[in-house]
């Protein structure tokens, strides 16, 4: 018995070392980002594109990934993703192009999103019920403890061995999460002979790097060019041709019949602009710290850290206090603060003044430790137990797609204000300081950007409000 228990708790820890690992990554490479901008030679639009590049992969695969599981085994998928993820992180920390970078960092998001879709049912296969919450919990807060390190460890790292080092950093403990994968994993038989949805997988993921193509350079090209214009064609077409392939096929990459059920449509809808609007704070004080007012990498880390502290302590308080008062109440009630929080933000002055980041990162990571938990619970609880499964992976899904795009809508955002290039030159060092212009357009940039964020926020509202009334018109009917 106590050999089963202690098998157990080695692998949740193999587990919940690689879900750290991978969202690690996707956090530490925004603090790095001027200095990886730097280093290779790039523009912001295609900085932005090692963030974005890493997305898509990751978002593309998490579904199919879970069928392979079932069709090649749980051990083998988990143990190839965590080496693609592996290799990747090698090939970028020494790569010495541009464009290379972004393209191993796709291959970074691919293995990322197989050993990640791995973990929830290594999990529920290892654990039994009375300690399968306890498990899930600790594997959840290595995502925290991941936007917390990423800042902090990051900054540090970059300013003592540069920004090679964020990566190459983590391959050794890539190494010993395939190790441990090995010896402790067990392998599961293949439960079903099925087909993958390779034309699903491919006209999703082609229209949605081609929407972020359009978003990424509309500025620049113009946005009734023919290239931008063809872009959105093209879009609209590969997303049909997904829609009319996921409605023919017998086992679709998205079940679109979940969508019959306007509560979870209203949920997906309410997911994406929240997203947008969230993952929006980081990368605009990204712009506002390090760009404008020219700190360094560790330091502005240091001040981005209040935004996730908190959500280790409400995060499992938020979900108990949604089954206590409601999950859509809860939502909005901590919505409302999260706007509170952003409005806030949106005063920053030319010189630094700690309080004035800290304290509106308090207030955001407070509400969304509230408005998070409660907005996962109503939507997942939308639909039958039997497509949970399914519903979970779609949910996903859209938060991943809210994310990516997130990045390139700050662009746009901040691009109606100021010019992407002088954005760029803060990034990477060139010292802006001398001009005060500069600096007060980029500090005035971010903050309006700040308030026209804020709208997401004011939809998720919305449609929390209309949701809230639909439960409360079908209680009223049964």
């Amino acid at each position: 018995m106590e050999n089963l228990d202690s098998r157990r708790w080695m692998i949740l820890s193999v587990v919940t070392l690689v879900s750290f690992l991978t969202n690690l990554d996707a956090t530490i490479v925004l603090i790095g980002l001027a200095k990886l901008m730097e280093g290779l030679n790039l523009t912001i639009v295609w900085g932005v594109w090692t963030i974005t590049a890493y997305m898509i992969a990751n978002t593309v695969l998490l579904l199919p990934a879970g069928r392979w599981s079932d069709m090649i085994g749980t051990k083998r998928i988990f143990i190839t993703g965590l080496t693609t993820f592996t290799v990747g992180t090698i090939l970028c920390g020494i790569t010495d192009s541009g464009f290379a970078m972004i393209l191993y960092r796709a291959i970074q998001g691919i293995g990322a999103a197989l050993a990640q879709a791995m973990a929830t049912p290594i999990i529920i296969r290892t654990f039994p019920k009375k300690e399968l919450g306890l498990a899930i919990g600790i594997n959840s807060t290595s995502w925290v403890l991941g936007a917390i390190v990423g800042p902090a460890v990051g900054g540090a790292l970059i300013n003592v061995l540069g920004w090679r080092s964020i990566f190459l950093m983590a391959v050794p403990f890539c190494i010993i999460g395939i190790i441990g994968a090995w010896f402790v994993l067990k392998d599961t038989a293949a439960a079903v002979n099925d087909q993958t949805d390779w034309a699903g997988i491919f006209t999703f993921g082609l229209g949605l790097t081609a929407l972020l193509i359009a978003l990424s350079e509309g500025q620049s090209w113009g946005w009734q060019s023919t290239p931008t214009l063809a872009l959105f064609l093209f879009t609209l077409l590969s997303w049909l041709f997904f829609v009319f392939i996921e409605l023919r096929i017998e086992k679709p990459l998205f079940n679109f019949q979940l969508l019959t059920y306007r509560k979870y449509t209203t949920g997906l809808g309410i997911t994406l602009n929240y997203c947008i609007g969230y993952f929006a704070i980081t990368f605009l004080l990204t712009i506002y710290l390090q760009g404008a007012l020219q700190l360094n990498p560790l330091d502005s880390g240091l001040l981005l850290l209040p935004l996730s502290v908190p959500q280790l302590l409400l995060g499992p308080l938020g979900g108990k206090l949604a089954d206590h008062f409601g999950p859509l109440r809860q939502l909005f009630i901590g919505t409302l603060v999260l706007i509170l929080g952003v409005l806030l933000l949106g005063n920053l002055g030319d010189h630094l003044s700690t309080p004035a980041v800290v304290i509106p990162l308090l207030i955001i990571s407070v509400a969304n430790g509230l408005a998070w938990p409660a907005l996962a619970k109503a939507i997942l609880s939308a639909v039958p137990q039997e497509q949970a499964g399914e519903a979970s992976g779609m949910f996903y899904t859209i938060y991943n797609v809210g994310r990516t795009v997130s990045q390139v809508f700050v662009l746009i955002v901040v691009g109606f204000s100021i010019s992407p290039d002088i954005v760029s030159q803060g990034l990477i060092g060139i010292d802006i300081t001398q001009n005060q212009a500069i600096t007060g357009a980029i500090v005035q940039a971010t903050n309006a950007a700040f308030r026209v964020f804020i709208v997401f926020f004011a939809v998720v509202l919305f449609l929390s409000f209309f949701l809230l009334r639909q439960y409360q018109i079908g209680k009223v009917e049964n």
